[in-house]
């Protein structure tokens, strides 16, 4: 995360393309550049629009379009440069291209949209056997495959040790990669996403729990006259969304079947509000009884986490108001909202929209309870 303010500095967009190593685009594209919208949400793909003004004569129209160069599968990263320092929002490819045409001079189009690298992942189905090896070290061979696109894992042993045993059990992967290890992380409470950046082409696979610990980035400042950072903000509070999971598990020498304990949340879910919320539905898990013992453990506590964050915020800023890019999967404190939505929370979701001289960003947010925890919000 960037310690340097935006301030009224200037936005510079820059894009590399390619198969598989992208290099700086010619500067016609980036001037032909009209908008790009970016999301990168937790646990989900992230993705991109990307709009260029389609002159009938330029660059794009006339050689780059025919030859394939915003063909899918395209590699295509965004780096943003605030005051000079870059952050790179997006490494992904691209997957579909839309030209719309036009009679009125200067508003014809064309406009690439794409996911990003886990769609490597997700295109070709296998069938792997995974004998003796936990999840973590399962994921670990997997992610091994995408070395070649800068793909660095950052991989966490389970929060419940699941030490495999050959002689009862032999784990088999069935489907895409990204649909094996998206199914082991939901088994676990974990979350899986690439995290483009440092540097471009360059991206870091994390596979483990959601980042609720460590520094927070500065706060969303709302109803605080000249210290506002924040268009708008509202919050919501959904008591029905929290669920107490049931698990039964049976001993596969006696039969005896027996209702697994609940599980203390705080492992995968560090609590960012004072007040918790208590859980109003009961759940039911299937099929746990014949798993092995920690396996049904990891799962019982991966439900009552997942289901824990009952208080969400959304909003928007201006990045140069606000004076940071806020980075989504990271904590943020919020400040003016009143004594039972202040505090911590985590940044579910951000949207990134530029467009020449703007640098918009919408944002989602979620906790498990109200109030802060501490009295102090990193300004």
């Amino acid at each position: 995360m960037s310690e340097q303010p935006v301030g009224q500095g200037p936005v510079h967009i820059t894009l590399l393309m390619g198969p598989k190593l992208a290099r700086p685009v010619p500067a016609e594209v980036t001037e032909a550049l009209l908008s790009a919208q970016i999301t990168a949400t937790a646990g989900e793909r992230s993705g991109f629009q990307i709009a260029f003004d389609l002159t009938k004569t330029g660059i794009i129209n006339q050689r780059l379009l025919p030859e394939g160069f915003f063909d899918p599968k395209t590699r295509l990263i965004v780096t943003v440069s605030v005051r000079g320092t870059p952050d790179v929002l997006f490494d992904g490819l691209i997957v579909r291209q839309e030209v719309g045409a036009s009679n009125q001079p200067g508003h014809s189009t064309l406009t690439v949209t794409g996911e990003d690298l886990t769609l490597l992942m997700d295109l070709e189905e296998r069938t792997a056997r995974y004998p003796n090896l936990p999840p973590s070290e399962r994921v670990l061979n997997i992610l091994r495959r995408y070395s070649d696109y800068g793909i660095r894992p950052d991989v966490y042993a389970e929060k419940i040790a699941q030490p495999p045993h050959q002689d009862l059990r032999v784990h088999y992967q069935t489907g895409t990669d990204l649909q094996y290890v998206t199914e082991l992380a939901r088994a676990n409470g974990y979350t899986f996403y690439l995290e483009p950046g440092p540097n471009p082409g360059q991206s870091s696979a994390r596979w483990g729990p959601e980042v609720r610990l460590g520094i927070r980035q500065h706060a969303l400042n709302v109803n605080m006259d000249a210290n506002t950072t924040v268009d708008q903000l509202t919050f919501a509070y959904d008591g029905t969304a929290r669920e107490e999971p049931q698990a039964r598990w049976q001993d596969p020498g006696t039969r005896v079947s027996t209702l697994l304990p609940q599980p203390p949340i705080s492992p995968l879910r560090p609590p960012l509000g004072r007040r918790p919320t208590p859980a109003l539905k009961r759940k039911t898990l299937s099929g746990t009884a014949k798993q092995q013992r920690e396996q049904a453990e990891a799962e019982l506590l991966a439900r009552a986490a997942v289901s824990a964050d009952v208080v969400s915020g959304s909003g928007s800023l201006d990045v140069n108001r606000h004076g940071y890019i806020l980075q989504p999967r990271q904590l943020v404190g919020v400040r003016g909202s009143g004594r039972a939505y202040d505090g911590d929370y985590y940044v579910k979701s951000v949207t990134h929209n530029l467009r020449p001289g703007s640098f918009q960003q919408n944002f989602t947010l979620s906790r498990e309870g109200l109030e802060a925890r501490s009295d102090h919000v990193r300004p």
